[in-house]
Order: structure tokens, then sequence, then C-alpha cells
């Protein structure tokens, strides 16, 4: 009972503060943006302006404080960048607002399942992961995304030049034209430029956002035209053909391996899903494995802390030959080109 009463605590104390982040965000998202353009500027006027701005407008000082708390500190630094690469518009104090709300829910529904502390406390620090996880897969599904569409935007471009537009203008036009993100991207830099970045630090921006090698050898490319001069068009109608050649061979590599990644995934999670599944409609008939209780007289399910070692030990090998065996077969398929 003192468990679900605690629970229950933290579970109103995250929905509380998660109601309070979000709902005093009003009209700064225009501020915000503008963060975003002229954040990594160097010009100290630019940067005061952006501060002013931001103490004007109407997001609170609890919110201010504590995104600035989150962000010096180490469990904040980097944060940004991976929600700005995953394209998500939320700050670093609603992300760990909703790590709390996965924390909470995962441990209660653990302890719904499975009862005890051992799993609810599993749970919990699973939890946790969630919204990295989700992060991680959403940043890397718009990356391959922009890679996949990077060829046929320098295209775009090469053929914009030789039709006499500027930089600028085949980049806003790639912006109109193409999907997203590559179109989100191209109008973010069409947009700092426009706010006065030079080229140079907005294509680094770029590349912060999209770290993509393919997207490096196009900066580095049009950077050096810049300087040393030459024919732009021509240079970026071969630095696209060579970027869609290696889509389409990474293409099929994925087709030829993609048998062994799912084999990977089957073979490493359906023991573990198994294994739980089993232990949910039959906790009794698993914990003679894990717990010692019974040969005591005390029930599986109370007796949690009646841990049996050779029962343990053999999970833990387990799980450890099952994590040596995805990460052999993930490296075998990946396939660098």
């Amino acid at each position: 009972m003192y468990w679900v009463i605690g629970l229950l605590l933290l579970l109103t104390v995250g929905v509380l503060v998660a109601g309070l982040v979000i709902s005093r965000q009003g009209d700064s998202a225009t501020q915000q943006r503008l963060g975003q353009f002229v954040g990594g500027l160097d010009d100290d006027k630019v940067d005061d302006k952006a501060k002013s701005q931001k103490k004007a407008s109407s997001t609170s000082a609890l919110t201010q404080s504590l995104d600035q708390v989150l962000e010096d500190r180490g469990i904040g630094k980097g944060l940004a960048t991976d929600l700005a690469r995953a394209d998500l518009k939320i700050t670093i104090a609603e992300f760990w607002a909703v790590s709390l709300m996965c924390m909470i829910a995962a441990a209660g529904l653990a302890w719904l399942i499975y009862g005890g502390f051992i799993f609810p406390l599993i749970g919990f620090i699973g939890g946790f992961f969630l919204p990295k996880i989700y992060v991680k897969s959403r940043q890397k599904r718009r990356l391959n995304a922009f890679n996949d569409q990077l060829g046929d935007g320098i295209t775009l471009m090469a053929n914009g030049l030789r039709a006499g537009y500027s930089l600028l203008q085949a980049m806003e036009a790639v912006g109109r034209e193409m999907p997203d993100p590559m179109s989100t991207e191209f109008r973010r830099v069409v947009q700092e430029i426009g706010l006065g970045v030079d080229n140079e630090r907005a294509f680094n921006n770029l590349l912060r956002r999209v770290p993509s090698s393919d997207l490096d050898m196009m900066i580095t490319a049009i950077n050096v035209q810049q300087e040393v001069g030459g024919n732009l068009s021509e240079i970026l109608e071969i630095i696209g053909f060579v970027i869609r050649e290696r889509v389409r061979i990474k293409g099929e590599i994925q087709v030829l391996t993609a048998q062994g990644q799912l084999s990977g995934y089957v073979i490493s999670f359906l023991p573990i899903i198994l294994g739980l599944l089993l232990y949910a409609m039959n906790g009794e008939y698993i914990g003679r494995m894990i717990f010692s209780c019974e040969s005591r007289g005390i029930d599986v399910e109370g007796g949690a802390l009646c841990a049996q070692p050779c029962g343990w030990i053999m999970v833990g090998v387990a799980l450890l030959g099952i994590a040596t065996g995805f990460y052999a077969i993930q490296k075998i398929v990946d396939i660098d080109v």
C-alpha cells in the first residue's frame, strides 16, 4: 500500500511539472525559433538582443531557470543537439518531465503485472531510457531520409545554378520543392543567412543538425569554390551523382542483409519476451528457478527476497550471451559503403 501511494504521488508531481512547463510556453515560440537561428553566432550584439527578447517574452522564470540549469549541467549537455537532430520541438525540461512520467508509468505497469519490487525497479530504470531510445531512433530515421534525398537535392541545386540562380536562390528552390526533412533544413539555412549569418557558419549549423558525411562533402565543396572559384554547378553535379550511386549501393546491401538483421532481432528478443510472458502467466513455475522460498513454505510472490543464486547466475549468463550474439550479428550485417 505504501508503494502504491508513493507511486501515485510521484505520478501526480510529474504530471504537475509537465503541465506547468508546457502551459508556460505561451508566445515564446517565435523567440525560441529565432534563438535556434542565431544561437550559434559569436556576435555579442545579436546575443544581447536575443537575451533581451527572451527576457521580455511571456515564458515563466521557473521554466527559463530550469532549462538553463539542465542545459549547463552534465545531464543536459548535448541533449539540445539531439532534440534538434530529431526535429522535436520541446525543451530540455519538457524532455526530462516526459522521462520522469515514463519511469513512473513503466514501474507502475510492472508492479500491476508482476508485483513485488524487483520488476518495478527494473521498469523504473528502463523507463528512463525509453525517451532516449525514441529520440535516437527518430534521429536515425531522419538522417537516413535526409541522406536519401541529398543526391536529388544537390542535382536540383546544380540545375538551378546552371539556369542562372545564385546559391541562395538554388537553396531556396530546394527548400520549396524537396520533401521533408531536406526542405526544412535548407529553409533553415536560407533563413539564417537572411538574418545575417554568414554562409560558412550557416552551413556549419546545418552540419551540426544533420551529421552526414555526404552533406559534409557538399559543404566542403561549396566553401572551397567560394574561396578559389570554379564551376560550382559542375562540381555539385558530380557530387550528386556519387551520392546517388552510394545510396543505390546501400539499398542493395540492405536488401541482402535484411534477413540477417531480422534474424538478429528475433533470436535476441524472443527468449526475453517469452520469459516475461511465462512469468506473468505462471509466476510460480518460473519462480522455481530464481526464488528459493518454496522450500521454506513461503509464497513466491511474497518472498521475493529469497533469491536463488544459481538461477540468477543462469539468467545473467543467458542475457550476456544474447547481448553478445546480437552485437555480433549487427556487426556482421553492418557494411559500410
